[in-house]
């Protein structure tokens, strides 16, 4: 990991917040790459690249500065994870604080007071999810996977809503998760909203699931990829996204092969894919 060379993001006073900059001043993310041909003469694909919890091969997992170097390398999404507790919707992968931050103990035990003295490793706060997104001012489009269940759906629905109404376009967020009966509840809430369902291995359904969920994108771990797999998710009128990629060799078998998208924590090594 270079900690030398990573961009450091405007002070957050000077920087303006999603509400106070109109769209046309807005810096867009870059489109999904466009076809190309490969040696054998075929078309690739467009790919979307993901950065995995930002840009964490660069920064700190999940952290403010993690998203803005996930921007200003050119990721077209930028994932991330979140977890209700004490009242508010926090960036942070593990139910424990213990691995990315200076503290230790479950997150949900918490209260707000004390989740907001935590320090990551770098010594950054850990954000809530309205301060990703005023950071994030739609420069890329959002993945945000709920981590936690028993109230985050709704609560991510209700921070959503108001976004949309301030003039996000609903298409450029994606609500995944594991957690598949939260998910269902939020594509209940928020139909409007993209949803991803992630898995672990191969359904026995193949991509059945997730079309029936309602799913967008089905979303599986690199090692469970097959051209079989990924012709049942196209021929439902899904997306098959790919997590984590960050070997440059696997990054363009996968895209020689067809996925739809990759999450990295190199983003710029995916999109030389």
């Amino acid at each position: 990991m270079n900690h030398n060379s990573r961009p450091t993001p405007e002070p957050a006073a000077a920087r303006p917040t999603a509400r106070s900059v109109g769209a046309d001043e807005q810096t867009r993310p870059r489109p999904a790459r466009t076809p190309r041909k490969k040696n054998g003469g075929a078309m690739l694909r467009p790919l979307t690249v993901i950065g995995h919890r930002g840009a964490r091969g660069h920064a700190p997992e999940n952290s403010l500065l993690a998203l803005d170097t996930g921007i200003r390398l050119g990721a077209q999404y930028l994932e991330f994870d979140v977890q209700l507790a004490a009242g508010e919707l926090w960036l942070l992968h593990d139910l424990t604080v213990d691995r990315t931050t200076r503290s230790k103990g479950l997150l949900s035990t918490m209260s707000a007071a004390r989740i907001r003295a935590l320090r990551d490793k770098s010594g950054e706060p850990l954000p809530t999810l309205r301060e990703a997104l005023d950071l994030i001012e739609n420069r890329a489009g959002v993945n945000i996977e709920l981590k936690s269940w028993g109230g985050c759906a709704a609560a991510v629905a209700e921070v959503l809503r108001e976004y949309i109404n301030e003039g996000w376009p609903a298409e450029r967020f994606q609500v995944s998760s594991f957690h598949h009966p939260e998910l269902w509840e939020f594509h209940q809430l928020m139909p409007e909203v993209p949803i991803g369902m992630l898995v672990c291995g191969v359904p026995l359904s193949w991509a059945g699931e997730a079309a029936e969920l309602g799913a967008s994108v089905l979303s599986v771990s690199a090692e469970f990829v097959d051209a079989q797999l990924i012709a049942d998710a196209h021929a439902r009128g899904l997306q098959l996204w790919v997590y984590t990629v960050n070997d440059r060799k696997q990054l363009r078998a996968l895209r020689a092969l067809g996925v739809d998208g990759v999450f990295s924590d190199y983003p710029e090594r995916a999109l030389k894919a």
